[in-house]
């Protein structure tokens, strides 16, 4: 029976039985333009450190990321990306579904995002591999690794890492257990358009976590590192610290 990204998306989420911050939920892992902007969204409705959030990340052609998030920085994605951020930006964000593939995303009043999902001969193996694996294999950093290199050529998106270190320095482990590939309908920020999907000159990255070249989108269940204050860095952006300094 063939599953929608809708249907799949709105399944119960319950968090693994695992230790660290744990995320469950889903995820457009990136989206890149040719214009040089980029785009990525989580939609994470369960977790173990707050609220359930949805959060948008939006690179300009210049480097600079803001991540939107409906939830204060610390409860969201900032918590292990801000020392690489330009902005955080605590506002409305929503992720709704238009159709049984079509997304609709807004991030307060500056940016809007209709995308598509759709199934490829490549997603399709990818998902049928990680039906048949045991939950217990999704849990190992090596098999991660191995994931990871199989994945990047398979299905064009460049290098890819399903563990490591994110920018803040804690570890992450990342399960994407459905994948679709994504196009991009419309995509306007401050009133601009953002123009055709392209992959970027030079692939982003976080940390160790490669943004993919090729947009898609993901069920996904993702933990980290607990925060420790003495080791990690803060939600705030780096930007924020060097002008407080």
């Amino acid at each position: 029976m063939t599953t929608t990204p809708c249907a799949a998306a709105q399944r119960t989420c319950e968090l693994p039985d695992i230790s660290g911050e744990r995320f469950v939920g889903f995820a457009v892992m990136g989206a890149p333009f040719a214009s040089g902007h980029y785009l990525a969204l989580r939609r994470f409705p369960v977790n173990s450190v707050g609220a359930g959030y949805t959060s948008v990340w939006h690179r300009d052609p210049g480097g600079s990321w803001t991540v939107y998030s409906d939830v204060p920085p610390e409860q969201s994605c900032a918590r292990y990306l801000g020392h690489a951020l330009t902005r955080t930006e605590q506002t409305d964000v929503r992720a709704e579904w238009t159709g049984p593939a079509d997304l609709h995303v807004t991030a307060g009043g500056e940016l809007e995002w209709d995308l598509r999902m759709t199934a490829s001969p490549a997603t399709t193996a990818m998902n049928v591999a990680g039906r048949l694996m045991p939950d217990a294999l999704w849990h190992s950093p090596a098999v991660l690794t191995a994931m990871g290199r199989v994945a990047g050529p398979m299905l064009g998106t460049g290098r890819v890492r399903l563990e490591g270190n994110v920018p803040n320095g804690q570890w992450f482990r990342a399960n994407p257990r459905q994948l679709w590939e994504v196009h991009t309908l419309r995509a306007v920020d401050g009133g601009a358009d953002l123009g055709p999907d392209g992959p970027l000159s030079e692939q982003p990255r976080f940390g160790d976590f490669w943004l993919p070249q090729r947009a898609l989108f993901a069920t996904v269940q993702v933990w980290f590192e607990p925060f420790d204050a003495q080791r990690h860095f803060s939600a705030r952006p780096h930007a924020a610290h060097s002008r407080d300094e």
